[in-house]
């Protein structure tokens, strides 16, 4: 059951080869097996699972099946709102915390008749990159025990690569589901911004957040975010944008222009990962696309733009946890004590050291200084990246400057995955990671970026390369003893 794919499972529901309560108890068996050791899950949700499958069974009896997602499990990123099922954005800040509507993509989902299997594991309000800093439990990489799984997503890119779920949400605001999906092998794709309602979701930096899927294949990757996708009266960023992602998803892409940023494959880059990406665009040109080395300016300047603007954002988004209208709260004899003690207790230290940051870089005297110049910046990077779409279909390079390290055995240049996936944030832009290699049984992902809204071009090229180079049957083979 664990191995089968959203299309696989929806194509056998529909010939009642499979009932949706099978999917599901095969894949809560699946977990409840191994999820101790790799720790995706915050919470599982099995009783209502259980029952809203049981509800399906009876519509398929009926041939009653609607929806695209009919019968499909899915997992939930836990800073994703879900409606009477608490949600902690793995903070002891929101530990009981229980929301009173979902989230636009949670309710979309359901429209779809999926269903969630349970929430999953982050590092606290989506800060950092190997989910280490959730308040919970320290969720470790699919393949090997020893490697962190990425982040904020790592325990959405983890279920879905040990086959807890054929799909789940995360978010995105410097490379959060790009990242985690490479170091486990699997496919995420950062939306447009505004191609996907953040309603729901809780905000890191509101410039920079994106809610995107993570799945196994392209195909099923796509699938998802037609269902994602769309405008809504909830979210005043979201677009009213045709959705047309896997129309021509098995086009040819022959005369495709691609361009290879030469800033993306300096010496910085581990050479294994240079070299499967080189392939890749052997591999790219052997389809028929066109491909041209590029250069981009200010890629020196994309992590400290964004440790400026994010942290500045985090500060404004953060304020409302004090301690009064929900979420922990402190013991205190007056109202500042009671904000100094909830804060200083709820929050972790990344998240504090982010507040701070925040704090200091929106101080009158350090706002133009800082924040301004940051901000000035970033238009010159957005601007690069329109003057590139004028000439270029797609962006390629690597997903991150290595594979997944140790725990506490980080990667030299480990800032310089950051460089990799924060411009496609700070422009806006759809990027997508996908499988390009294995070394040591450590993935390998190829980063796709293209234009605003152009989501199924960057879909068509990666299904294509997929056809090519498919870690799905070595996911298959992905053994869960802890190593």
């Amino acid at each position: 059951m664990h191995n089968l794919t959203v299309e696989e499972i929806v194509s056998k529901i529909d010939n009642k080869e499979l009932k949706p309560s099978e999917v599901v108890e095969g894949l809560y068996e699946r977990i409840d097996a191994h999820d101790n050791d790799i720790k995706s899950f915050i919470r599982l949700t099995k009783e209502e699972a259980l029952e809203a499958a049981t509800k399906l069974d009876e519509l398929q009896e009926k041939n009653e099946m609607t929806g695209k997602l009919f019968g499909v499990p899915v997992g939930i990123k836990d800073n994703i709102l879900t409606k009477g099922i608490t949600t902690t954005a793995a903070s002891k800040m929101l530990e009981n915390f229980n929301p009173i509507y979902d989230a636009t993509v949670v309710k979309k989902l359901q429209d779809e008749n999926s269903v969630s299997l349970g929430k999953l594991n982050l590092d606290e309000f989506a800060m950092g990159a190997t989910t280490e800093t959730s308040y919970f439990k320290k969720t470790t990489n699919a393949w090997n025990s020893k490697l962190v799984p990425g982040g904020s997503s790592g325990g959405s890119a983890a279920a879905v690569a040990a086959g807890f779920v054929p799909a789940a949400l995360g978010t995105d605001t410097g490379g959060s589901i790009r990242q985690p999906a490479s170091f486990n092998g699997v496919v995420g794709m950062k939306p447009t911004y505004g191609r996907v309602s953040r309603f729901g979701g809780i905000a890191f930096g509101s410039s920079f957040d994106a809610i995107g899927p993570i799945t196994r294949t392209v195909k099923d990757n796509a699938i998802l975010l037609d269902v994602l996708s769309g405008v809504d009266e909830f979210d005043g960023t979201s677009a009213d944008e045709e959705v047309n992602v896997l129309e021509n998803i098995d086009n040819d892409i022959k005369g495709l222009k691609i361009a290879v940023v030469k800033e993306f494959m300096t010496d910085d880059v581990n050479a294994e990962v240079r070299e499967s990406v080189e392939k890749a665009v052997e591999t790219f040109k052997s389809l028929g696309a066109e491909v041209e080395e590029i250069s981009i300016d200010h890629l020196d300047k994309v992590i400290s733009i964004y440790e400026i603007v994010s942290s500045s954002e985090a500060f404004s988004n953060l304020a409302r946890f004090d301690g009064i209208r929900f979420g922990y709260r402190a013991e205190a004899e007056n109202l500042e004590d009671l904000y100094k003690k909830t804060r200083g207790e709820g929050f972790g230290e990344e998240v504090k050291r982010r507040i701070i940051l925040g704090t200091y870089m929106l101080q009158a005297g350090h706002f133009e200084e800082y924040f301004e110049q940051a901000q000035k910046v970033r238009r010159l990077i957005i601007e690069q990246f329109a003057d590139i779409f004028s000439k270029y279909d797609l962006v390629l390079g690597p997903t991150t400057a290595a594979p997944a390290h140790e725990f506490e055995k980080p990667d030299d240049n480990v800032w310089m995955t950051d460089v990799l996936t924060i411009p496609a944030n700070l422009a806006g832009l759809p990027a997508l990671s996908l499988p390009c290699g294995l070394t040591e049984d450590r993935p390998i992902g190829l980063q796709l970026i293209g234009n605003h809204f152009e989501e199924g071009k960057i879909y068509n090229a990666a299904y294509k390369f997929e056809q090519q180079f498919n870690l799905h049957d070595e996911l298959k083979n992905l053994t869960l003893e802890v190593k």
